[in-house]
């Protein structure tokens, strides 16, 4: 009866885009897998096979966004590869057409491609704001194509700083938080979303906790929802040498976080899942696994107010 009550849960998360947006600010779940897609170029094994076989099982890359309905002003985090399509379902979801402001977390090709939708091949935007550290931002004004769209005015470079608070508006503030990767063309931040009624934390990208010098555990603590890096499921999902790419795993995030309380458990969202990560599975036993322990993982077009 518990399994058949955690799948219903999982079924039921899937429906928040149809019920309607909340009347205050919300964030809502663009995309939850890794830079390279679900189901990813050049895979074929079992766990992409069956959504190259039917479209509706292929998952978007991982971006939230978030939305003041009082305002009529969005932004999103990151501009991925799938930009036009969580775009468009943004737009269909809030009846916003216009876009305030998209935030980069880093260079890795998940997380800045969709901002060539952008420039005149496409949209062609004028002065869409663009907000970034140094390093990001230097690397789209020396690098093409991105410097086309800085020279063109299709987007407007607006540097912010770690730890730096950026008041979106009365309501809400977003502040960027450096946090270890691998940074061959940028720093890499986390964000945390706060209004006065709630604190979000959202690191899609990370390098394994204890390289950091925060204490996520604490970070958690003092938060009311945490979307965090489970790229990979466990050892060995890989053949290859893991240590390479050092994410939590999601089965040490949870080892790390069964110190803390239920209720804190359950600000826990996994994402940035990688193909290969069972969590996509509907149903699976890693999906069980995880809600048994206290845990969720993100869902496309998953709604949470602030």
């Amino acid at each position: 009866m518990r399994i058949i009550i955690l799948l219903i849960l999982i079924l039921s998360s899937c429906f928040a885009y149809e019920e309607g947006a909340p009347s205050s600010p919300y964030i809502m779940i663009l995309g939850t897998v890794q830079d390279g897609g679900y189901p990813q170029a050049g895979c074929k094994k079992s766990c992409c096979k069956k959504a190259f076989e039917n479209k509706e099982q292929s998952k978007k890359i991982s971006s939230l966004a978030i939305i003041d309905p009082i305002s009529k002003e969005q932004w999103i985090i990151d501009a991925t590869p799938d930009f036009r399509i969580q775009l468009h379902e943004l737009q269909k979801q809030t009846n916003i057409n216009n876009l305030s402001g998209i935030f980069l977390t880093h260079a890795h090709i998940g997380h800045y491609l969709g901002l060539a939708q952008l420039g005149r091949e496409v949209m062609g935007n004028k002065k869409t704001n663009v907000f970034c550290l140094q390093r990001m931002l230097d690397f789209l004004s020396d690098n093409g194509p991105w410097d086309q769209l800085v020279k063109l005015n299709n987007i407007i470079l607006q540097e912010i700083y770690d730890e730096q608070k950026v008041l979106l508006n009365q309501r809400i503030s977003i502040t960027p938080f450096l946090v270890p990767h691998r940074d061959e063309y940028s720093e890499t931040v986390g964000y945390k979303i706060a209004t006065k009624n709630k604190k979000l934390i959202y690191i899609p990208d990370i390098d394994k906790w204890d390289r950091w010098d925060k204490d996520i555990v604490n970070l958690i603590k003092n938060v009311d929802y945490a979307f965090l890096d489970g790229t990979f499921y466990k050892e060995g999902e890989l053949n290859r040498d893991m240590s390479m790419i050092p994410h939590p795993f999601v089965k040490e995030s949870m080892g790390l976080f069964n110190q803390l309380s239920n209720d804190n458990k359950k600000k826990i969202f996994f994402t940035h899942l990688n193909h290969t990560n069972p969590l996509l599975i509907k149903g699976s036993k890693e999906q069980v696994e995880v809600l048994n322990n206290g845990y969720n993982f993100a869902t496309d077009r998953l709604i949470i107010e602030l």
